[in-house]
């Protein structure tokens, strides 16, 4: 193979691209001493940015509950700018979607920790995603609603 028909896959940066913290029930929700129930709901998505250049957004939002009042919201767009070139168009995909995700997942968990942390509240520690199961999940659910969508 030539230099140029050579698969390459490099991370060319890793940044937060979006943060945010709420406490609505401050000061007071720092006098609970109950534990709260901790939400996770993750996305991710990819954008093509130009020739070789992809970046890929991981999106967490951990939402803490004490009873009815929101103890904590955390939202974090973890994301990566990666150089991927001369991979067939059937193994793209699946770079972006479980590769990318599990590259950028760690920084997540430690933006988050940090920030719940900083914001005065014992650190949250995110337990491990198989992003690989996810992406199959999702890749059989939009093969099964363009099934129901031709019938």
């Amino acid at each position: 193979m030539t230099e140029q028909q050579q698969p390459v896959f490099s991370i060319e940066k890793i940044h937060v691209k979006d943060l945010s913290l709420e406490i609505p029930n401050a000061p007071h929700i720092f006098l609970e001493r109950e534990q709260p129930e901790v939400n996770l709901h993750l996305n991710n998505k990819s954008e093509h940015v130009n020739e070789s250049m992809y970046e890929v957004l991981l999106t967490a939002t951990i939402t803490a509950r004490i009873k009815d009042k929101v103890m904590f919201l955390v939202e974090v767009q973890q994301a990566g700018i990666f150089q991927i070139r001369n991979i067939p168009e059937n193994e793209l995909k699946p770079i972006l979607g479980i590769t990318c995700p599990n590259i950028l997942f760690p920084y997540l968990r430690e933006v988050v920790s940090d920030t719940v942390t900083r914001a005065g509240f014992p650190a949250i520690i995110l337990n491990p995603v198989n992003f690989e199961a996810i992406y199959h999940q999702n890749k059989q659910q939009e093969e099964a609603n363009s099934a129901e969508k031709i019938e």
